[in-house]
């Protein structure tokens, strides 16, 4: 009994966790996401909403420090255009790499048009690309900024100073372009854009100073975004402003705490990097490091149209009479890839770059989850197949433990006899039951407790595996065979529209497709292999279960729903080859048997 009380309490929590799960979090997430994609695809393919241009109007600037120039840039009232129409207004340097699209807007010298060529919003071929970054008029506004600060040198670079292309057409891997501006106070800027094939922006900013005399000039950056997205989750992932700077290393700030907090200012750092999030996307700020240190800040603006920046304000450098000083920061904007992610910490000398991406508190078990997975689809094409792949391997790097446990199990039920003697022969001394049965667990070499660990094994690398689909964009949209296009999403079909053959829609709770139920079929055939509890509630939540999970499993991701498939599958296999090592009757056939067969005893009428 001790072992079907340990293994009880496990599936009992298992189910508690996994109902609240769906019902306070799958379901609102999925209602949630899909609202936001249709947005977006609308959205994209038609006109989006907009609101009055000009930018957030509050720049860096650090306590004891130079300010940095400001209301100038105070949105006005909302005025309605199209992407088109912000993109098209005022001089822009075109963007064309293998991985982005887009365009510089010379005033401010801002990146604030990019699209991702290689993502699209859904996995329909002629959805539209993915648009990262937007001009400030728009409603989902989202832009990079650098410039600098500085008292008695004239009118600085900033969101409002109007470049000049000086050098170059087109912003490709291998053409750089060059702006220049020249103030009024003797201080000529030549600023040279250059950007890879992937996601990483470096600009180079030569500064000659006719002045007659030394200036101080502060170097300063933010990416400043006017809207939150839409289905975020604020548990599994975060979403919002992220960085790693200073002694405090990484800092995760929600959209919503930031709104209370209004701002977040950690201490000077000599290295490392901030900037804003999305679950798939970023925009990060790589300050210059060598020899000097920045202060970082992240803000929530409130006054006019709502805002959310980070930013940094460097150490002031001098530029020297007659001379020339050279500062050079780098922007990262684009999608979130693992492999891109780590050659730039690792190139680049970035600290915990890879921290970009969400691995979660358990980081130790998720990258390596991730790098199996990868690793098996670079062999095997398919993210589905490194599932099964993985699944199998994991499954042999724990055998020896599940071994031990199912051969614990076996003893168990060889057990039986006498463990039903013992409880009819003290059935009025739950005391002496208790320690005759222990008595008998010592002297047999059993742990009646083994039987409940290979469902505790599956616990942490359920979630690693849920966090790699959810998180990492490698799974995104990625495929495996027939009606599962997208591994990272759930199972389209339901078996009460006939998978699609009758023409209606069903609703979300019962979207129970196909791959859910062949989990629902083997981990009911599972627990068939098992002798039926003699306890009628043990007896009906073990009927119970598999049906329970079918339905919560629904909304997980096709890719989650197919590896616990798959980890039945071979759990199946492996215990019933222990078994029949150990001499114990499978009690799977004559379980299904049962099921089809009417007890007479409870039917005199027959």
């Amino acid at each position: 009994m001790e072992n079907q009380r340990n293994l009880l309490i496990t599936i009992v929590l298992s189910v508690l966790i996994l109902a609240g799960w769906q019902f306070f979090y799958m379901g609102p997430k999925i209602e949630a996401e899909r609202a936001r994609v249709e947005a977006e695809q609308s959205e994209q393919a038609a006109t989006p909403a907009a609101q009055s241009g000009g930018t957030a109007g509050n720049v860096p600037a650090a306590s004891g420090s130079a300010t940095a120039p400001g209301s100038s840039e105070t949105p006005g009232a909302a005025t309605p255009v199209t992407r088109a129409q912000a993109v098209s207004g005022g001089n822009r340097v075109p963007i064309d790499t293998p991985a982005l699209a887009g365009s510089i807007n010379l005033t401010g010298a801002r990146l604030d048009d990019l699209r991702l060529k290689n993502y699209r919003v859904t996995v329909d071929k002629d959805s539209p690309a993915v648009e990262l970054l937007n001009p400030a008029s728009l409603e989902k506004g989202w832009f990079a900024e650098l410039g600098f600060v500085g008292s008695g040198a004239g009118d600085l670079p900033s969101g409002t100073t109007e470049w000049e292309l000086a050098e170059g057409e087109t912003l490709t891997p291998s053409t750089p372009v060059t702006l220049s501006y020249s103030n009024d106070a003797g201080l000529t800027f030549r600023r040279t854009i250059a950007v890879d094939d992937r996601y990483m922006f470096t600009v180079t900013d030569e500064i000659s100073n006719a002045s007659g005399e030394t200036v101080n000039l502060q170097p300063y950056g933010r990416t400043t975004r006017f809207s939150k997205p839409q289905g975020r989750s604020v548990y599994v992932l975060h979403e919002g402003l992220i960085g790693v700077t200073g002694e405090d290393g990484l800092a995760e700030i929600d959209y919503d705490d930031l709104e209370e907090d209004g701002t977040v200012s950690p201490g000077a750092s000599s290295d490392g990097w901030l900037g804003i999030t999305d679950k798939y996307w970023a925009v990060a700020l790589v300050p210059e490091s060598a020899d000097s240190t920045f202060k970082p800040r992240y803000a929530y603006f409130s006054n006019g149209r709502p805002s959310y920046q980070a930013d940094y304000l460097s150490e002031a450098v001098a530029v020297p009479a007659g001379g020339q000083t050279e500062v050079l920061n780098r922007v990262f904007a684009g999608a979130k890839v693992s492999q891109q992610i780590d050659q730039y910490e690792e190139q680049l000398n970035i600290r915990q770059f890879d921290l970009l991406i969400d691995w979660g508190w358990f980081y130790f078990i998720t990258r390596p989850m991730f790098w199996l997975i990868d690793s098996l689809f670079n062999l095997l094409g398919n993210f589905g197949l490194a599932i099964l792949g993985a699944t199998v391997i994991v499954k042999l790097i724990f055998f020896p433990l599940a071994n031990m446990s199912y051969a614990s199990m076996a003893r168990m039920k060889k057990l039986q006899p006498k463990m039903t003697e013992l409880r009819e022969k003290y059935a009025d001394d739950k005391m002496k039951q208790q320690q005759a049965m222990m008595e008998l667990y010592k002297t047999e070499k059993v742990n009646p407790a083994a039987g409940c660990l290979p469902m505790l094994l599956q616990i942490p690398v359920f979630f690693s595996l849920y966090k790699v689909l959810y998180v990492t964009i490698e799974m995104r949209h990625a495929p495996f065979f027939g009606w599962i296009q997208d591994l990272s999403a759930p199972d389209p079909t339901s078996i009460f529209n006939l998978f699609g053959i009758l023409p209606y829609d069903v609703p979300l709770f019962l979207m129970i497709g196909i791959w859910p139920l062949i989990m629902g079929v083997t981990m009911f055939l599972q627990m068939q292999m098992n002798p039926a509890p003699p306890d009628p509630t043990q007896a009906m939540i073990f009927k119970w279960m598999p049906i329970v999970f079918t339905f919560m499993m629904a909304g997980f991701p096709a890719g989650l729903v197919i590896y616990w498939a798959w980890n039945n599958t071979l759990s199946i296999l492996q215990q019933g080859a222990i078994m029949k090592r150990q001499g114990v009757k499978i009690e799977l056939w004559d379980n299904l048997k049962g099921l089809f067969r009417r007890n007479k005893s409870e039917n005199p009428a027959e």
